[in-house]
């Protein structure tokens, strides 16, 4: 049980509910924003001593059918109320280390995808296997070390002026909370991951936009189903998004497609053609 993660997970729903969300009249100015505790403790059937305690993170692990009143009383979507269960220790957490080593037969069926960019990558945002497409779309993975070849630090670079992020892609933004948000539930499920935990950690010291996102305490964003791309070489190209997740070892399978005959298609057939030589080039050394 994350008692800290969790007080703070509950604060931030809290905040951002106001009475009419759940059906409680407005009254009179609030000095601070969101309902009060008394109020969410009133609709999840709890005292307010004790739901004051969890979010100071001084109360013992709650059970499940309290978890769930509280998930309820804070219109908690799907997502976040597996989240809140996750922080309180009342579901099951994955193996202590995430998993790098990619099916075989995933491996395969990246190469055997016609005109498709496609990657794996981890639930710590690492690129583990791409096909050529993909490096001609958007960077020759086999040139970097493995710790360059995260899509986090990517989006979130550095201050050297040669850092270019996210290969030109147009939601930049939106990419950017993708991650914050899936870090934060990658971070519940392996909390001693040395990998993850530094890679948050990182983050957070290094990055005010990766700080700022951090403390919002999302864990769900809209999901992203076409993106444009500002290759050097071909320029614009557009593609339909479809992630596939490999249950097994908690991995993504990422697929950027074009409708056939489209000018979009036409440069992912060019950068076939060319291989991973069309690509951006990779961050030169510090």
């Amino acid at each position: 049980m994350d008692k800290q993660e969790l007080g703070a997970f509950l604060r931030g729903r809290r905040e951002r509910l106001r009475p009419q969300d759940v059906g409680l009249p407005p009254g009179p100015r609030r000095r601070t924003p969101g309902l009060r505790r008394e109020e969410v403790a009133v609709l999840a059937h709890i005292s307010t001593e004790y739901y004051t305690r969890l979010e100071q993170g001084r109360a013992p692990r709650p059970s499940s059918e309290v978890l769930a009143a509280i998930a309820g009383a804070l219109r908690l979507t799907d997502d976040e109320s597996d989240h809140l269960h996750t922080l309180a220790g009342t579901a099951p957490l994955r193996t202590r280390l995430h998993r790098r080593d990619v099916r075989p037969s995933i491996l395969a069926l990246l190469d055997r995808l016609p005109r498709t960019a496609a990657f794996v990558t981890s639930a710590a945002f690492e690129v583990l296997a791409w096909n050529d497409l993909a490096a001609a779309l958007m960077e020759d993975f086999s040139r970097l070390a493995e710790a360059d070849r995260n899509l986090a630090r990517r989006a979130f670079p550095g201050p050297r002026p040669d850092d270019t992020p996210l290969y030109g892609i147009s939601d930049a933004a939106e990419f950017r909370h993708h991650v914050v948000t899936r870090l934060r539930t990658t971070l519940a499920r392996y909390p001693t991951d040395p990998v993850v935990v530094d890679l948050v950690g990182e983050l957070r010291a290094g990055s005010p936009d990766f700080a700022r996102l951090w403390e919002r305490h999302d864990v769900r964003t809209a999901p992203m189903l076409t993106k444009t791309f500002h290759h050097p070489v071909v320029g614009p190209v557009t593609v339909d998004c479809d992630t596939l997740t490999l249950d097994d070892r908690d991995q993504h399978l990422v697929v950027y497609s074009a409708p056939a005959g489209s000018p979009d298609a036409e440069a992912l057939a060019l950068l076939h053609v060319l291989g991973p030589r069309a690509t951006h080039p990779p961050r030169r050394p510090p």
